[in-house]
């Protein structure tokens, strides 16, 4: 979602119907002098809405965000979500990772309109745009292996990942002239998960939810969010994650080559292919049928070419490169 200070307005804010208690919240943990000046509604999101609050003070003016969920789905998981969310952050903030800090959360909307979280603004701006897509992987696999290589004590670790997809519940697409494609996919994640070595994970990585700064050889990752789903569990389930995104953006080769990227940054896929090929595919048919759940934000950021037809056939030809490479 886009949450950097790139983000453009569109047209929303707390003195909307249903928020009057939100703000009354936010501005209650404010400085005493301080008052909310502005706000802006962020575009990228999808399970949550999200606004940059302007705030103006003795001090000075400061920006911070505030997620909050609407969605009846998400409004029913927000305790566990939110609260996760915040202690992640909490433990990210000793560390190189660029992330918010938390400021506060009302994780069941004790106080506010909605479940919602408020933590501070990062710099940057999500690209999703074709041009400069390599040089931004390179940036994107050296991250994530950061993020994997985070020492974590046993009572700080996050929940163990869970699948988002199950053989049952795959939806291939509709007049698909390649079913058997897709039954060969279903069958390989009806196996029992392959054993791996458990790491951190943010579970949700992709160029979506990392804000970049700079340009050329000025490029940089300047922040990392959307925190809700961190887990422990394998490195290639990120890696995975990232992939499918990668390839629905850009084109095949492009899921295809993260994996290497990941690799010449030091990362340590597993090695056997067909434990390999479980997480990738478990990832991409959690997709289906037609990734549209992804492609409306990434839409609204400007991919206007990213119709369901073309994701569809991205889809369908990343799981054809799979089974070509790892089988």
């Amino acid at each position: 979602m886009v949450t950097g200070e790139g983000a453009k307005p569109s047209g929303a804010d707390l003195d909307d119907q249903d928020w009057g208690a939100t703000r009354a919240w936010v501005e209650k943990g404010l400085s005493e002098a301080e008052r909310i000046e502005g706000v802006m509604r962020l575009r990228g999101g999808w399970t949550s809405q999200m606004r940059r609050l302007d705030i103006r003070g003795p001090g000075g003016r400061r920006s911070l965000v505030l997620r909050s969920f609407v969605r009846p789905f998400y409004v029913r998981h927000a305790e566990g979500l939110l609260t996760r969310e915040a202690a992640v952050l909490r433990l990210l903030g000793g560390t190189d990772v660029p992330a918010a800090r938390p400021v506060a959360v009302d994780a069941t909307a004790r106080y506010c309109d909605h479940p919602s979280l408020l933590m501070t603004l990062l710099p940057g701006t999500v690209r999703l745009a074709d041009e400069g897509a390599d040089r931004r992987a390179e940036l994107l696999a050296r991250q994530l292996l950061r993020i994997h290589r985070l020492p974590v004590t046993a009572a700080a670790r996050p929940r163990t990942y869970q699948a988002w997809t199950a053989p049952e519940r795959v939806s291939p697409p509709e007049g698909t002239d390649r079913p058997e494609l897709w039954q060969r996919a279903v069958d390989v994640i009806r196996r029992e998960p392959p054993a791996y070595r458990a790491c951190f994970l943010h579970r949700d990585f992709h160029p979506g939810n990392v804000l970049f700064t700079g340009d050329g050889d000025g490029l940089r990752i300047s922040g990392v969010v959307d925190w809700v789903e961190t887990s422990w569990g394998p490195a290639d389930l990120d890696v995975a994650h990232c992939s499918t995104a990668l390839a629905l953006l850009h084109g095949v080769t492009a899921g295809m080559d993260f994996v290497d990227r990941y690799l010449a940054a030091g990362g340590t896929p597993a090695e056997d292919r067909a434990a390999h090929l479980y997480w990738r595919l478990l990832d991409a048919l959690a997709f289906a049928p037609d990734a549209e759940k992804v492609a409306v934000p990434w839409r609204e950021t400007g991919r206007a070419d990213l119709t369901p037809t073309l994701l569809t056939r991205r889809l369908e030809e990343y799981l054809q490169a799979l089974f070509d490479r790892y089988t």
